[in-house]
């Protein structure tokens, strides 16, 4: 068996992404010319079709207006932003084939909790109401699923040995709504508790 130098993204790859992008423009005559007849067969069918049912119209605005119409198309798709970059990953036989390191800038489902979660608590920073209603009853809801998941016991099944478990500080938190929204660091320490379920 030969070996190929081909990568299963390159095998994968559609065709026309393995063009280049100017390369798969036609020339700017032969599109204009395209649109042309394109509108000059629309316009002949619609003016053919409004003269069988009596309907006299102006071939030449008809004509005008699909040129128009399929001219703007032409212009839309020429003005698309191109797709974006397709993510590979690099094989560095040193270093294995990924680094570690999270890309940010790929939207993805962790990406967009974190947007979610981040824009909630933005949204009820120092407004006590906003947090009871938007932060505390999630964060309620993850305490319940920890402990279902790690320990068989729900907040309100067996509220002893969760108290016991979650620690009295974060118990009191669950429990009841804050006056005033918590400084970062109290989150933080109220979310390392929940880890350590």
């Amino acid at each position: 068996m030969s070996e190929s130098s081909a990568s299963i993204y390159d095998l994968l790859e559609h065709e026309e992404e393995q063009q280049p992008r100017a390369a798969r423009r036609s020339s700017g005559v032969r599109a204009w010319l395209r649109s042309a007849f394109a509108a000059a067969a629309l316009a002949a069918a619609v003016v053919l079709g409004l003269r069988m049912v009596g309907v006299g119209v102006s071939p030449a605005a008809i004509f005008a207006g699909f040129l128009a119409l399929l001219l703007i198309r032409r212009v839309a798709q020429a003005l698309t932003p191109p797709p974006p970059p397709r993510i590979r990953f690099a094989r560095d036989p040193e270093r294995g084939e990924e680094d570690g390191s999270y890309n940010w800038a790929v939207r993805d489902a962790l990406g967009s909790s974190v947007n979610r979660w981040e824009a909630k608590l933005v949204w009820s920073q120092g407004e006590p109401e906003r947090f009871n209603r938007a932060v505390l009853p999630v964060l309620a809801e993850l305490a319940d699923e920890l402990l279902r998941q790690r320990h068989g016991i729900t907040r309100a099944g067996d509220p002893v040995r969760a108290r016991a478990l979650l620690g009295e500080p974060l118990w009191q938190f669950l429990g009841t709504p804050a006056k005033r929204t918590p400084p970062p660091r109290d989150l933080a320490a109220y979310v390392a508790q929940l880890e350590k379920l």
